[in-house]
């Protein structure tokens, strides 16, 4: 009997935690032919999240607890918890509700047909028009930009074969962009379209800098071209400067009592090239802070504790 290892990322989501439980166990009660476990990976939550989860692996053996010693990012322990799967697939699902669990049947057909990744693709969204649309856009940046072909509207939610997962622990990247990880591996995709549905309980934990933190992790681990087009810009712009004092110094000297030094031309200058310089400062500095971030080789998260694990399962 094949075993799917499904991946819950927890972050107070006490409103949540039982029903996804619930919808889990359904959907693979109409799968007789599967064995599965149930992973809850719980960040530090300050609300009953915990207690309940506790609650239901006391009752369910295939229910499985990772509890965080602090709040480690919603980067790291997901990807964490993957790595701790023991199924011949491992799948992410959200404690939110937005990845529907009634589709893991569709999943697992895709695997079963031969395909070692399987990914969900945000056909639609119940999300308000314009944060979908600023998402949307984003994915086709980041595409056009990437070094390898990333899939649009994925968001992480999907089925692995344990294969993949292995090749992610021999890689040990401390700081994942994962979604761009998987399309990096370069085994063939499935591809499943759904829409996804509004949260109905809870609050979302994505803010600001969550989603600059993502879009910006997926830029400098996938993609060169905000350092070659510093590069490029600068050379242009120190060009442009050099024709324009030129042409400059040459109509002084021609009409030389009608048009004034002026102070007005340097002051811009000066704060255009500033605000060029700071930006591309910037850009340098989010790829210094990602080498910092691989050098540093910190682990993913710091277990307080671990509930219904085998001693001989992964750690």
């Amino acid at each position: 009997m094949k075993k799917i290892s499904i991946i819950t990322p927890c972050f107070n989501e006490e409103e949540n935690a039982f029903e996804v439980y619930s919808r889990i166990k359904k959907v693979f009660a109409a799968l007789p032919s599967y064995d599965y476990e149930h992973i809850f990976i719980d960040n530090n939550s300050a609300d009953r999240t915990v207690e309940i989860v506790k609650g239901i692996a006391a009752l369910d053996k295939k229910v499985k607890l990772i509890v965080n010693s602090r709040n480690f990012g919603h980067i790291r322990s997901p990807y964490y918890a993957m790595l701790q799967a023991t199924g011949d697939a491992a799948m992410t699902l959200s404690a939110d509700l937005q990845d529907p669990p009634e589709l893991i049947k569709d999943f697992i057909a895709k695997w079963e047909a031969g395909f070692k990744i399987v990914v969900g693709v945000k056909k639609e969204s119940a999300e308000k028009k314009s944060m979908f649309f600023v998402r949307k856009a984003f994915y086709r940046f980041i595409n056009k930009i990437s070094e390898v072909e990333l899939t649009e509207n994925f968001t992480g939610f999907g089925l692995y074969d344990k294969k993949i997962i292995a090749t992610l622990r021999e890689i040990g990247d401390p700081y994942p962009y994962f979604r761009g990880l998987i399309c990096d591996i370069g085994f063939e995709r499935a591809e499943i379209e759904y829409f996804q549905p509004a949260r109905q309980k809870g609050i979302t934990k994505n803010n600001f800098y969550s989603l600059y933190d993502m879009a910006m992790l997926g830029i400098t681990n996938h993609s060169k071209l905000p350092l070659r087009l510093a590069t490029m810009l600068g050379f242009l712009l120190s060009l442009l400067s050099i024709l324009i004092s030129i042409v400059y110094f040459v109509a002084k000297i021609i009409f030389w009592s009608k048009i004034p030094f002026g102070f007005a031309p340097l002051i811009i200058g000066l704060f255009f090239f500033g605000s060029v310089q700071l930006f591309f400062i910037g850009i340098l500095g989010e790829y210094i802070g990602s080498i910092y971030t691989q050098v540093l080789k910190r682990p993913l998260v710091i277990e307080k504790e671990r509930i219904n694990f085998d001693d001989k399962e992964q750690k």
